[in-house]
């Protein structure tokens, strides 16, 4: 099943949401990442009318994930100019997911600066296939990747590629780029001399616009590694959309168990 087909098939209240997720989007024995915090927004979306753009998000994959799962939502505060909504997600009574989602309006401002620059990579059209994982019940089966980076910086604890979710027919685009947003490994990974289990435990994310477009569904990801030490790697996050124009920055925690 693809996303909008669980969540076309969820039970909804003002408050809660509930789906279950198919096998074809887990991630070893807990759902993929950037699918339960999608579900998560929507729930937060969902509960309140008339939401100003999503404008900053902090999640914590607290435990596993997998089966039926239940969001339940609660408004913090709401005033004039922004709305922080809190998310959490349950299976078999259990939280495996806590987030908090800040929505807010536009303000006027003399201030406009931006530090990021335009990647020079190939366009997603002339970009070379990408598999992430051919295995029919892992979360990647859902999406699509090509390579950014050349061949020889591939095993640099740096990650770029393009990505698209398959199936984001009627998906808000906050929802898609939730799920776009965790599509690749741990950059830590491509230090790894053998496979080991990792995990995500933090993310946060901000965003730099109101109503993120881009074309034939293409963002471009980037994940590097700052540090990985003790067990632990810390990690920065870039996307843009398919005409460089920066969508969401942020950061995770992961733990490594190798």
């Amino acid at each position: 099943m693809s996303l909008p087909q669980i969540l076309a098939a969820a039970e909804a209240t003002q408050s809660s949401l509930t789906v279950d997720i198919p096998d074809t989007w887990m991630q070893g024995r807990t759902a993929y990442g950037g699918l339960t915090a999608a579900l998560a927004l929507e729930a937060a979306m969902r509960s309140q009318p008339d939401l100003p753009p999503l404008r900053s998000a902090q999640i914590a994959f607290v435990g596993p994930l997998a089966g039926t799962i239940t969001v339940r939502t609660e408004l913090l505060r709401r005033g004039r100019t922004a709305a922080f909504i809190e998310a959490n997600v349950f299976a078999d009574g259990k939280l495996g997911l806590k987030a908090l989602f800040v929505f807010m309006v536009g303000l006027e401002s003399s201030i406009d600066h931006a530090e990021a620059s335009r990647p020079d990579v190939p366009d997603f059209a002339d970009a070379a296939p990408a598999m992430a994982n051919p295995d029919p019940k892992f979360f990647t089966c859902n999406l699509e990747y090509r390579h950014a980076l050349p061949l020889e910086e591939r095993h640099r604890p740096d990650f770029m590629r393009w990505v698209r979710l398959k199936d984001r027919d009627g998906l808000h685009p906050m929802v898609e780029l939730m799920v776009i947003g965790d599509a690749l490994p741990p950059a830590a990974m491509a230090l790894f001399s053998k496979p080991g289990p990792i995990s995500s435990m933090t993310w946060q994310i901000n965003l730099l616009m109101a109503e993120p477009v881009t074309t034939d569904g293409w963002w471009l990801n980037r994940s590097t590694a700052d540090l990985v030490r003790h067990g632990s790697s810390s990690q920065a996050m870039q996307h843009w959309n398919a005409d460089r124009e920066p969508v969401i920055t942020g950061m995770q925690s992961v733990a490594i168990f190798v």
